[in-house]
């Protein structure tokens, strides 16, 4: 025979064999032993927190959010215009008995801010039971009128305000008898594009916003009470077309308009003292502006009309 089978011991084979078993299962024992209070240490530890936490979220409840200590029990608000009160708490979104602590101040800010006729809303927690509101309303200084398709048929002149800043308000329909009456003594744009008028939203165009700019300096210039500026054409191509009460028209350039204003004093003064009104004049022209005169008593007779705030601003407390 080639090959030939060594005789193993077949004793000393199954003596190895039981001494690894039994020392892994002395270390399996000594492992368990080993992470069997560490297990219930980690056990424990969450046990508490979550109980901690449960019984935090309890004691909130409790003493805070449901505790009637802390419930609204007077809504104050304070507005510089005409917008009702009950209005504003409307737009608040506030009754009484919510609790003061839980109310989201950011979400009654902004919920008030969307209405075209607010420029700003100020609200601030008094512990413990008191929601302030300060409202500052938008204050228009010009209108716009424009022909908009009725629901039934036919066309209706429709008018549009705007502040200072170009936002563009659109009246409660309870305000809107007061509104057009007190707009009568607002200067009229005219030549603006329909399509930028959104409510609650400001006008882009440039020549718009020089045009408010104007009619808010001419409320504190020399010319105030001396004429009325009844309309402001935005048509022209970097100009401003202005007729006033008096049958006046005054060109304006874009810029440079308490200069102008200045310029428009010293024209007007010169033409009192001399028995004439101006016609035409044109500011544009920053040396020597070209003037149209007219004897006194040719221009029309009208005064400057009293220039009331818009609507009659009353403080509501």
């Amino acid at each position: 025979m080639w090959f030939k089978r060594t005789p193993k011991n077949r004793r000393l084979e199954r003596g190895n064999v039981l001494d690894v078993k039994l020392r892994t299962k002395e270390v399996r024992a000594a492992r368990l032993k080993l992470a069997t209070p560490a297990l219930g240490v980690s056990l424990g530890t969450i046990i508490a927190l979550y109980l901690l936490w449960r019984g935090g979220v309890w004691a909130l409840d409790q003493f805070v959010f449901n505790n009637d200590a802390f419930a609204v029990r007077d809504l104050n608000i304070q507005t510089d215009g005409s917008i009702p009160i009950a209005q504003l708490r409307q737009w608040a979104g506030v009754k009484p008995g919510d609790n003061l602590l839980v109310l989201d101040l950011a979400r009654i800010k902004r919920d008030i801010e969307l209405a075209p006729m607010i420029q700003s809303a100020a609200v601030e927690r008094v512990l413990p039971h008191t929601l302030r509101v300060r409202v500052t309303e938008r204050e228009p200084i010009a209108r716009i009128k424009l022909p908009q398709l009725q629901p039934r048929g036919g066309v209706a002149m429709v008018s549009y305000y705007l502040d200072e800043g170009g936002h563009v308000i659109q009246p409660l329909p309870a305000l809107a008898d007061t509104t057009a009456h007190n707009a009568d003594s607002l200067p009229v744009l005219s030549g603006v594009n329909a399509t930028e008028l959104r409510p609650g939203s400001a006008v882009g165009s440039p020549k718009v916003i020089a045009a408010l700019r104007l009619i808010a300096a001419f409320a504190s210039s020399p010319m105030s009470g001396l004429v009325e500026m009844k309309s402001v054409d935005v048509a022209g191509t970097e100009i401003l077309q202005v007729t006033t009460g008096q049958g006046s028209q005054i060109t304006f350039a874009l810029d440079r308009l308490d200069e102008q204003l200045r310029r428009w004093r010293a024209v007007y003064d010169f033409g009192q003292k001399n028995g004439r009104v101006i016609h035409m004049l044109d500011l544009s022209v920053a040396n020597n502006s070209p003037v149209l005169w007219l004897d006194a008593g040719a221009g029309p007779p009208s005064l400057p009309k009293p220039n009331p705030s818009f609507p009659n601003r009353k403080k509501h407390v």
